[in-house]
This record gives structure tokens, sequence and C-alpha cells, in this order.
């Protein structure tokens, strides 16, 4: 596959998985941190946690967008800002998962898919910029 179509794979695949996502947070924060994490939200963290929601929202639907124009230099940035919130959302579930911890096949699941999608954005913006 060329550059240019994994860019808007990915950038679509990014709008897929970051919509309800967010729209999860935005709507449901706790049960959603119980299913992902294993415990439920409270007090502050329900605000970071909406407010993250609105953040993947409006990330999700950048890359909708910046699909269709996948080498045009705003599409660029939108995929670099996937790629940077992929390798933290990767490493951070990855610090926070311990054997014990409920949903742990989920939670794998989940930083294992975002390790993934950084490492094909890594790889085809290296491609693009060489």
């Amino acid at each position: 596959m060329n550059k240019t179509k994994s860019i808007s794979l990915l950038l679509a695949i990014g709008a897929v998985l970051e919509i309800p996502v967010g729209l999860g947070l935005l709507i449901a924060p706790s049960p959603l941190a119980t299913l992902l994490l294993g415990a439920p939200l409270t007090g502050a963290g329900l605000v970071v946690a909406r407010l993250a929601g609105g953040g993947l929202l409006a990330l999700g639907i950048a890359c909708w967008f910046a699909r269709s124009t996948p080498t045009a230099p705003a599409s660029l940035g939108v995929a670099g800002a996937l790629l940077i919130y992929n390798i933290v959302a990767c490493v951070t579930l990855a610090l926070a998962l311990p054997p014990d911890l409920p949903g742990y096949a989920l939670t794998l699941g989940v930083t294992v898919l975002h390790g993934l999608v950084a490492a094909g954005l890594l790889a085809a913006l290296g491609a693009r910029l060489s």
C-alpha cells in the first residue's frame, strides 16, 4: 500500500475508533472507566474524563475530514496529533496494566491496538518525510 493510502486509512481508523470513545466518555465516563480499568470515576475524575472525551471526539472528527486529503499539511498535522495520542495512550495503559486488573484482556487489547496504530502512523509519516 502506498504512503498516501496508508495515512488515509489510518486517519479513517482513528476516526472510527476515537469518535465513539469520545462520545462514550462524554455520556457515560464512569461505566467506560470501570469496563477498561476496573474502577469507577467520581468527582474530578468525571470532569477530566469528559474533557478527554471532548478532545477525543474532536480528534476523531478531524481525522475523518483529513482522511480525504492525507498529504495536505493540515492533514499531516492531524496524523501527527493522532500519532502522539496513540503513543501516550499505549504507554499510559501499559503502565496501568497489572495482570490482576479486572478486564485485563480488554485493556491489553486496547493497549496493543493503540500501539499498532502508532506504529502504522510512525511508518507512514516517516516514509512520507524521507
